[in-house]
């Protein structure tokens, strides 16, 4: 049965797929309807999230962000299945990077780059990078696989249609080191925002201003095999339309102390989500952890 509504689902998507932008806008609009004002789709979690986060501004304010929050979510939604057809030069007018010749300094150096970005604007489209950059390369990104194997298999297609390839969560260390053995210089994307799990929680810092855990992976495994680290601030130009600039966190990772590279990072997304707070991904439990503080004995 799950097989047969998977091909289903996958048939509908693959259809909506080919339709022209200025459609699928018109299905959006409807979407944000349908999840804002019927479904309601985690309106508690978002409206917690936005209120603990900007404590300064009104309930008016805090609506608006909100509503053109779940506009966005809609379209990042039906962006994401165009994937499926969207041709390389629509791509390219749609998803522009900025100073890409930091990243290809950074590699020509025998050096290999860890992009660190957040769920802001459509992130989903990032993987569309592997196409700016030289073929001698690897292109990656790292993912958490899916229980389903038919959706996995999906959204590893999806998100591989451009020459990047996906690694497991769980195998990235063991990818990198398998690639430098074969001489291979990598680029890797690391979606960094999410909150870690229980037995992750090793940083904290205030963010948005509240106590917040941040993943450490990037960081650690940046030192562990001299990687570069390079922020991707991503904006919204207008709707369907993207700007990543790179900006260079370190290339002497082990150089820094220990979490400074974590804290730089978040110091920068959280100045990506202040500039317009619409297009982060706030229906996300991001603080569902809290900070136990251990009193002195």
């Amino acid at each position: 049965m799950k097989k047969v509504l998977f091909y289903l689902c996958y048939a509908v998507i693959w259809f909506f797929s080919l339709l022209p932008f200025s459609v699928l806008y018109i299905l959006s609009d409807c979407g944000f309807f349908l999840l804002y004002y019927i479904v309601r789709y985690r309106r508690g979690v978002v409206r917690k999230n936005l209120t603990n986060s900007f404590p300064e501004k009104s309930m008016r304010e805090i609506v608006k962000i909100e509503k053109q929050f779940y506009h966005s979510f809609c379209d990042v939604f039906i962006e994401a299945f165009k994937l499926l057809h969207i041709s390389d030069e629509e791509i390219g007018k749609r998803m522009k990077v900025v100073n890409l010749e930091l990243a290809h300094k950074i590699m020509e150096n025998d050096q290999n780059l860890f992009l660190v970005l957040g769920h802001y604007g459509n992130w989903e489209w990032n993987s569309s990078l592997a196409r700016l950059i030289d073929k001698k390369y690897v292109v990656a990104q790292i993912y958490h696989p899916l229980r389903d194997p038919h959706w996995d298999k999906f959204f590893d297609d999806l998100r591989s249609r451009f020459g990047a390839i996906n690694i497991p969560m769980k195998k990235t260390f063991r990818e990198i080191i398998s690639y430098k053995r074969q001489g291979k210089i990598m680029a890797i994307g690391f979606i960094s925002d999410q909150s870690p799990k229980k037995e992750g929680l090793d940083y904290w810092t205030t963010f948005l201003n509240q106590d917040t855990a941040f993943l450490t992976g990037a960081e650690r495994i940046a030192k562990q095999t001299n990687s570069a680290l390079v922020y991707s601030d991503v904006r919204r130009v207008k709707r369907g339309y993207y700007e990543s600039t790179l900006v260079l966190i370190t290339d002497r990772p082990n150089e820094m102390p220990d979490y400074a590279i974590t804290e730089m990072y978040a110091r920068m997304m959280e100045n990506t989500i202040q500039r317009d707070p619409s297009y982060w991904l706030w229906t996300h439990k991001r603080w569902k952890h809290k900070h136990e503080v251990n009193s002195p004995q």
